[in-house]
């Protein structure tokens, strides 16, 4: 039986298919896996989701700094590009198997990325079936999962504004 589990691949000369997503690291533009960045608020439930070109620490500060008030609390996990965000920080570090934590002793782990990690399952659902998008009109795909998110509704006036935005730049 062909490709039966456990088998090694024989030939070196035909490496077996290996998936765009499934590549080590984060992606770029230029290397065509576009990051998306995003916040989401903890109480109001409104998120932005943005395409940048890195997830470098000036983009993420800039997307933070745009997206929050002063006063928010940023719960990230340890990606060092998150060490230049201005507000009060606190991270959880995967790399040691912590997904949540208890900092003031109360009882509830306050501490964790829960909120984002179900944004971004929201994300690829609602972009499962396009089946691929490509990376120049990622930004538009966003707009809309972002706006049902907010809205919970995709209303015609939200289509026209889309149609508008979109003759604006072509």
């Amino acid at each position: 039986m062909r490709g039966k589990k456990g088998e090694k691949h024989t030939d070196p000369m035909d490496p077996p298919r290996r998936r765009g997503n499934k590549r080590r690291g984060h992606g770029t533009y230029e290397n065509d896996r576009p990051p998306v960045i995003g916040t989401v608020g903890r109480q109001s439930g409104q998120c932005r989701l943005r395409v940048g070109d890195h997830t470098d620490g000036k983009t993420l500060r800039k997307h933070v700094h745009g997206y929050t008030k002063k006063s928010a609390i940023s719960y990230t996990d340890e990606w060092q590009g998150y060490n230049q965000i201005n507000r009060t920080h606190s991270t959880v570090c995967h790399g040691r198997k912590e997904w949540a934590r208890d900092d003031d002793g109360d009882g509830v782990r306050e501490v964790h990325v829960n909120t984002i990690e179900g944004l971004w399952t929201t994300t690829r659902n609602f972009l499962r079936p396009f089946r691929g998008v490509h990376k120049k009109y990622l930004q538009y795909y966003l707009a809309m999962c972002e706006h049902r998110i907010n809205l919970k509704r995709i209303s015609p006036k939200f289509i026209a504004q889309l149609v508008a935005e979109h003759k604006l730049f072509t």
